[in-house]
């Protein structure tokens, strides 16, 4: 196991420690955006992952006003939960959302994974074994073999070395999609974000690094986009794009507006977050 600072990235164990997890209720929270393609054989996969983990599973689905049919995908499965936002809002209000129906289903445990499926379903027993396993607040999938064109990819190291200033020790993956959640832990974080809030999971990382939450990190392999297309919707489609386009470079500038006040500034209402006492199930 790695040491980096006051926080450690477990390497990928030849066998993973789900044997020893048995929860009365686990969900898996997912925003989707036009993700019709390929969000149900991801479901699928991860479903057949963690069946042995928990009595109950459930799958709950914040589907961001998709154009593809992404909402009707799911009409014949039964444990699965979609739920059509008012209006498109971005990925951080969805994703919001679709944490606050997972918390709503009174679960022991709750995983956040993006809709796209860049991960694999096997991964998830190691992520829910550590946190169960180590008694943590949360564990962070920290993503390898990541494809991003090179403006993502400086974007995200400088985000990380602004997080690191801020809060005093690097944070690995600042803004990892895949995270394993205490139920008292995430409420903490939820409550005190805006529900329209455009980078939650990036100031969740930094709250919980202030705030004294056991935070585990372990690696995952980050995998293509499933579908036909394997660049996704967000920042536009088509490998060729040398520039950041002007939608992720206006995105940036509100996300940075957007850290500043509830994040970083002395006042700033993220900083006044305390973890939570675990509750006994």
């Amino acid at each position: 196991m790695a040491q980096l600072g006051y926080f450690q990235i477990s390497p990928r164990p030849a066998t993973p420690p789900e044997d020893s997890v048995t929860l009365r209720h686990l969900a898996i929270v997912m925003p989707a955006y036009n993700e019709a393609e390929g969000i149900r054989g991801f479901v699928d996969e991860i479903r057949a992952s963690v069946a042995s983990l928990a009595d109950v599973v459930s799958f709950h689905v914040a589907d961001d006003r998709s154009t593809d049919g992404t909402a009707a995908v799911f009409d014949d499965v039964d444990d699965v939960t979609v739920e059509v936002q008012p209006l498109n809002r971005g990925h951080g209000p969805t994703a919001l959302a679709a944490y606050r129906a997972g918390l709503a289903a009174d679960p022991d445990a709750l995983v956040h994974v993006d809709g796209d499926g860049q991960f694999h379903g096997s991964d998830f027993p190691r992520l829910i074994g550590a946190l169960i396993s180590e008694d943590a607040d949360v564990v962070h999938g920290v993503r390898d073999g990541r494809t991003d064109p090179w403006y993502r990819k400086v974007l995200t190291g400088a985000v990380g070395v602004l997080i690191a200033s801020a809060a005093g020790r690097r944070v690995p993956d600042v803004n990892t999609p895949l995270r394993a959640y205490r139920p008292e832990a995430l409420r903490t974080l939820i409550d005190a974000v805006p529900t329209d809030a455009s980078v939650p999971h990036v100031h969740f990382s930094l709250a919980e690094a202030r705030a004294g939450f056991v935070v585990r990190y372990l690696r995952v392999a980050s995998i293509p986009r499933r579908g036909a297309s394997t660049t996704g919707t967000m920042w536009g489609r088509g490998a060729g794009v040398a520039l950041p386009p002007k939608r992720l470079r206006l995105f940036v500038r509100s996300a940075l507006g957007e850290a500043w006040q509830l994040s970083l500034r002395p006042s700033a209402p993220l900083r006044r977050i305390r973890r939570p006492e675990p509750v006994a199930r």
